[in-house]
């Protein structure tokens, strides 16, 4: 044996992988410690081939934001578990420090970046699978540049990132502000930053939705068409509130919009703050999630026994 057990216990320490996984390495490397590194991350893509299959819906959502751009991605997991890891949790705000500092088109081409001096993100990913054990996806990203305030809800649950512009304004002001707009997103999931940007097809499905409404009601049913429409224009008031940011009701003060608090905060900073654009994830939304069925693992772990 060319190695000792404090060399087995500092190749564990560097790379996270248990103890036994460890001495095969240093004893197929000759006790050379990088070898037995690059060992393990040959191991740990054979071992991410394996887990590729496995449903990965857990998860967080993580955030960088810079002097002037922001980034928010969402990186996957089998179990909930696993996505409170410390380890797991930096590897993603790494992940999201990469997309802000290299603006990779998508995914792809995010995995072929450099992470770090001596592996790109893919091969940081699958290092991640190995010291942790589970399948671990990148799902998705998007990045802003701009001035950026991030907001990540429940331990990575829910991540917003809000992109604003802001002249003159204290720069307190505007992150604290930014900061409560991204609050009301993670809340009510706001389809649309303002009435203004709202597609003409979409009102023209709500109105149609309305209108059905209005004539299916016993009480409307003989209501001119022309009195119909109009009733139809009135409650297009409503979609706006329940579906654009900034005339939603503000969250800490319902007697206000969204907007209303953004103008008021941006007389008090003594200049002006505008939202310019959000981005909202949701862990594992639109994604299977695994089931798992513990009497059933129970019972074939005593079966091999």
């Amino acid at each position: 044996m060319n190695f000792t057990a404090k060399d087995v216990q500092m190749l564990r320490e560097r790379t996270g992988v248990g103890m036994m996984d460890c001495k095969k390495a240093l004893a197929a490397s000759d006790g050379d410690t990088e070898k037995a590194i690059q060992f393990l991350r040959e191991k740990g893509i054979a071992a991410a081939a394996k887990k590729s299959g496995r449903i990965a819906a857990e998860g967080t959502v993580s955030a960088f934001c810079g002097e002037d751009v922001g980034a928010m991605v969402e990186v996957n997991s089998e179990t909930d578990f696993v996505a409170k890891n410390p380890t797991f949790q930096e590897f993603a705000l790494n992940v999201a420090t990469v997309v802000a500092k290299e603006n990779p088109a998508d995914v792809e081409q995010l995995l072929a970046c450099r992470y770090d001096d001596k592996m790109t993100v893919q091969q940081a990913l699958q290092d991640r699978i190995l010291v942790i054990g589970e399948n671990l996806t990148i799902r998705r990203f998007v990045r802003f540049e701009g001035k950026c305030v991030s907001y990540i809800h429940g331990a990575g649950r829910i991540g917003v990132l809000v992109k604003l512009a802001a002249e003159g304004a204290d720069e307190e002001a505007v992150r604290r502000c930014g900061k409560e707009v991204a609050m009301q997103v993670a809340a009510l999931n706001a389809a649309y930053l303002d009435k203004s940007v709202v597609p003409a097809s979409a009102l023209e499905e709500e109105k149609e939705v309305l209108m059905a409404q209005i004539k299916n009601d016993p009480k409307m049913a003989n209501k001119p068409d022309a009195i119909i429409a109009k009733m139809v224009e009135g409650r297009i008031g409503k979609y706006y509130e329940n579906n654009c940011l900034m005339q939603q009701a503000f969250a800490r003060e319902p007697e206000i919009t969204v907007g209303a608090f953004v103008e008021r905060t941006s007389k008090e900073a003594g200049g002006r703050i505008t939202i310019l654009d959000y981005a909202r994830f949701e862990r594992g939304e639109g994604l299977q999630k695994r089931e798992d069925n513990l009497a059933a693992e129970i019972a074939k772990m005593t079966q091999q026994k």
